[in-house]
């Protein structure tokens, strides 16, 4: 049975599935990569709990970035969220986004149970 969550006409937040949770692309405001990230990641955060799962149950993360001159400051936030020893199957590239403010855009595929 697929269940999915805040359906919309072009997309649903939150599919489930057989054990798999998959979550739409996620961006955050703010004015630098850094700000972008942590409030992308709370929203994660946010579906992941909605969706019954978590962080530590994280199997995949793709990641946008407008400018790959930014790995490095998004990365800081990134690994400071990631639990230790958790840490998903992940891609990471550039990509130009929805609108020209976002500098960043997480997908992630987790678990659930």
């Amino acid at each position: 049975m697929i269940e999915r969550q805040e359906i919309g006409t072009r997309m649903s937040k939150i599919v489930k599935h057989n054990g798999t949770v998959y979550l739409c692309g996620q961006v955050g405001a703010g004015d630098t990569v850094t700000e972008q990230t942590q409030d992308c990641l709370a929203r994660v955060d946010a579906l992941l709990k909605q969706a019954g799962s978590s962080r530590e149950q994280m199997l995949q993360a793709i990641i946008w970035l407008s400018d790959m001159a930014d790995f490095a400051e998004m990365n800081a936030v990134w690994d400071a969220w990631v639990p230790e020893g958790h840490a998903p199957a992940r891609a990471c590239g550039e990509a130009k986004l929805a609108r020209p403010e976002l500098k960043v855009e997480v997908i992630v595929t987790a678990a659930y149970e």
